[in-house]
């Protein structure tokens, strides 16, 4: 969302860090009843500056859908670059029950998810994160993994110096305690890590994280590679590495051609 909007966010909601906390247990419930829900991947229609989505779920009781976008270059129109709405409906009766603005929950939700994830395969020990990709995600990102997981050191990178910038700005009162480092590029940022988050956006088939780039037992949130073209890791890292996915229809989907994983673990695995 554009700055100006976002920065009057973070200045009234320091309690998005109870917020994010609290959502986490939420997931690991829903999660622990993942083969309830009827799935299916995003139906998504895409051009050459972004996408829209819809993405629907239920069960017995009840239907919802969220309708999202991702275009990266609405900053310059000062546009949101993500916005979502979405519905929940009653199955028997089809009955709409609630009709929402969803772009503040999408923000929550992603970092929380993240977190979750985290809590279950990161290093119990974990105090350092590489942040590469400083645009708004990452401020909910860093928020929720101070909190939840303690983290006490944000190494920060992203290819315009006004995000980080941003980010920092930001971020000073909501986090005075947090050691933030800004760093010349994304080899830096991941140098001593525990935890590498990427939040990027473009649809270039990047590389942005490489297995040279790596200490073991790194625990890596691949966030901004959820449609296809918006790659971030070097698909060698997946050959050598544990890979665990929300929904693996449409994480396959999602891949690049040349990022093949024969096995996927989801994350309803690590909840049961």
């Amino acid at each position: 969302m554009p700055y100006k909007f976002f920065k009057t966010y973070t200045r009234v909601t320091i309690s998005l860090y109870c917020y994010i906390k609290e959502f986490v247990p939420y997931l690991v419930a829903d999660y622990k009843k993942w083969s309830e829900f009827e799935k299916i991947p995003r139906v998504a229609s895409h051009n050459e500056v972004g996408v829209v989505e819809l993405m629907p779920i239920s069960n017995e009781e009840l239907y919802s859908f969220k309708y999202v976008n991702g275009h990266p270059s609405n900053i310059q129109y000062n546009l949101s670059t993500v916005m979502a709405f979405g519905a929940l409906s009653e199955m028997n009766t089809g009955y709409p029950v609630l009709l929402s603005e969803l772009t503040l929950s999408t923000a929550i939700r992603t970092a929380a998810t993240s977190v979750m994830a985290a809590l279950y395969l990161a290093k119990k020990d974990s105090h350092s994160m590489a942040l590469i990709g400083n645009g708004s995600q990452s401020e909910f990102q860093a928020l929720g993994f101070i909190k939840v997981m303690g983290i006490k050191e944000i190494r920060l990178y992203d290819i315009d110096p006004l995000a980080t910038q941003k980010f920092l700005e930001n971020m000073k009162e909501l986090a005075p305690d947090v050691n933030f480092i800004v760093c010349k590029d994304a080899t830096e940022a991941c140098k001593g890590a525990d935890i590498i988050t990427t939040v990027t956006a473009d649809k270039k088939n990047a590389t942005i994280v490489t297995p040279e780039m790596l200490s073991p037992g790194v625990h890596i949130n691949g966030v901004g590679g959820d449609c296809p073209g918006k790659t971030e890791l070097d698909s060698r890292i997946l050959d050598i590495a544990k890979v665990f996915v929300e929904f693996e229809p449409q994480s396959r989907i999602s891949m690049a051609k040349n990022q093949v994983v024969r096995a996927m673990m989801t994350l309803p695995y690590l909840t049961l």
